[in-house]
Parts: C-alpha cells; sequence; structure tokens
C-alpha cells in the first residue's frame, strides 16, 4: 500500500518509512487478526487468568480499588499486581529489605490509585517502585484516606 509522507515533517519521514517497512498492509492485517481466533481466544483466556489474579491479590493486601475509565480498570490491576510482585522478589525475596521496609512501601502503594499511572509503569522494573511512587503526582493519588 502507498502511503503520502508529505504532510509529515522532514526529520519524521525516513523514521515513519522505516516503520511501516516492518508493517502489514491494513488488509493483510485485518485478514491475518481474523483467521486466528484460536490464539487470540488463548490469549484472552491467559489475560483474564491475570486479571483473576490481580484482583484476589488485591484483596488479599487490602489494595485500594484503580479509579479510571472502566476499560483501563483491569489493565491497571494487572500492571499494579505484576509490578509489585517483581518488587517484592527484588527488594525483599532477593534483596535486603525487611517485612517493615516492605510495610512503609506497601502503604505508598495504596496512595495511588489512577490506573492510568499503572498502566504507563508497566514496564518499569520491580527496584524502581519506590522511585516511581515517590514520583507520583497529586492526580495520581486517591481522594480517600490511605491510612484507612
Amino acid at each position: 500500500m502507498a502511503h503520502n509522507l508529505s504532510d509529515r515533517a522532514a526529520d519524521r519521514r525516513a523514521g515513519f518509512a522505516r516503520w511501516l517497512e516492518g508493517r502489514d498492509c491494513t488488509d493483510c492485517w485485518k485478514a491475518a487478526r481474523d483467521s486466528d481466533t484460536e490464539s487470540k481466544e488463548a490469549w484472552l483466556a491467559a489475560k483474564r487468568a491475570e486479571e483473576q489474579a490481580a484482583r484476589e491479590w488485591a484483596e488479599q493486601f487490602d489494595m485500594p480499588p484503580l479509579e479510571g475509565p472502566e476499560r483501563a480498570l483491569d489493565w491497571g490491576e494487572r500492571s499494579r499486581h505484576q509490578l509489585v510482585t517483581a518488587a517484592h522478589t527484588a527488594l525483599v525475596v532477593e534483596g535486603t529489605w525487611d517485612e517493615a521496609d516492605w510495610a512503609q512501601l506497601e502503604e505508598k502503594t495504596r496512595t495511588v490509585t489512577r490506573a492510568g499511572w499503572w498502566i504507563d509503569q508497566r514496564d518499569a522494573e520491580g527496584p524502581d517502585l519506590l522511585e516511581l511512587l515517590d514520583s507520583a503526582g497529586e492526580q495520581d493519588r486517591g481522594t480517600e484516606n490511605p491510612f484507612r
């Protein structure tokens, strides 16, 4: 498929052209997506299982519900669960933190309730969680009392 790159700034054309080279055209992409329903169903089942595990974890550790658009809540829950679990493994299980250190971080975790913030941090490394939570803004924190 031909693309008109004239509406892009000159310094962005080459990069966009490289990106386009690695992509199927829209029609090919749709045909491949529609024909691969088995793997799509398996992928969806795996995501639903991850979401359920994240909800159970949030309930077990008394994490507050996340806020945001309905379509972002499950993804945010999954992202929060994955990052906090990775942080616990790196800092407590494999690291030098004790349970008192972890309890303080867990309390900070409870203050960030915007689903979009957790989604934005989905590729972060576990040991970075403390720094990320410290840099979270007021718009990322819930309005309820974080100390219950």
